[in-house]
This record gives C-alpha cells, structure tokens and sequence, in this order.
C-alpha cells in the first residue's frame, strides 16, 4: 500500500471517529422543559404517543442508535432480562430508534423484548428530541418524562449492559412512585 493510500485511510479513519464521537453529544432540551409529543409506531402492532400517559404514568424513552449493534442489543437485553425491576414503578418504558418498524420487529422478536420498540423513520421525532446526530442515527439518550409532560431527567452516560439497573435506581432518585 502505498503512503497516500495509507495517510487517506487513517485521514477517514480519523474523521469518522470525531464525527461519531460528536455525534453522541447530548440534547439540548433540559430538564423541566415540556417534552415533544410523538406518535410512532412499536414493535408489537400499536401506536404510542406520549400524551397517552399524561396523568398516569412516567415515560421512560430511551434512544438507540440502530438495531442488531453491540450496544443496543446489549441495552435490549438488560431490560428483557431485568424489565422487572422497571415495572416495579408507576412507569412505562421504550426504546425507540429510526430504524425501519420491520428492522426493529425483527430486533425485538430476536431480543424477546417485552415493551415497545419505537420506530421514527421519518426523523422527525428524533429531530424534536434533538437527539438525531451527525450520522443520521439516534444518540443513546434516555429521558424520563413525568406525568404532566416534563422531562425530569436527561441520561446522555448510558451503561448498555446494566440499562435496566439504572433506569429503576433513576426512577427511584427521581421519586416516582412504586406501583401497589
């Protein structure tokens, strides 16, 4: 291989490394602010839209990047095997990506998810939740939205492989309620 072969090469290599690390920067929505309503399409047949929980339930969305990678299957696996821990407060939980709803139906049935896999191909959702990157793909950005509509908290420091663990100790610093 020859030297600018080469230098072009590491040249990609490096700016496809910045642009992804970039592109998981954090939203600029805050806490306190009232979050975007959506109406996507899941993985089990149905529509959710977050105006369907206001008064009811905390929402917790949870972004990921594509389907059938590393870290979102393993994010997908932790809250199969410990969703339990989740369901133990008056809360409802997602991931929701822009991936095709087929792609996702497959993701889901292969990872035996028990709750909704959004999809948004249209980009839009995810655009409202600036949480689109430079890559076109969600960032992995959890937000847990409380019962009259505002984001309570913002997780940009996702541990895919303990998603669920953290998802029920966050519900239980935020206060939410267990259920009865």
């Amino acid at each position: 291989m020859n030297t600018l072969v080469k230098t072009l090469l590491i040249s990609t290599t490096l700016m496809l490394s910045v642009l992804w690390n970039n592109a998981t920067q954090a939203t600029d929505l805050k806490v306190g602010d009232k979050a975007p309503d959506f109406k996507l399409q899941a993985t089990d047949g149905h529509s959710y839209q977050l105006s369907d929980y206001l008064g009811k339930q905390t929402l917790v969305l949870a972004w990921y990047p594509m389907a059938n990678t590393r870290g979102c299957t393993l994010e997908c696996k932790s809250l199969v095997q410990k969703g339990s821990l989740i369901r133990e407060y008056n809360a409802v939980y997602m991931m929701a990506s822009v991936d095709d709803l087929e792609d996702n139906q497959k993701f889901a049935k292969e990872q035996k998810a028990d709750f909704p896999m959004l999809s948004d191909p249209t980009k839009e959702t995810a655009k409202a939740y600036d949480v689109l990157n430079l890559v076109r793909v969600a960032s992995r950005v959890t937000f847990y939205i409380g019962k009259d509509g505002t984001i309570l908290k913002i997780d940009d420091d996702i541990n895919p492989e303990t998603a669920a663990e953290d998802i029920a100790a966050t519900l239980a610093e935020l206060g939410i309620e267990k259920q009865s």
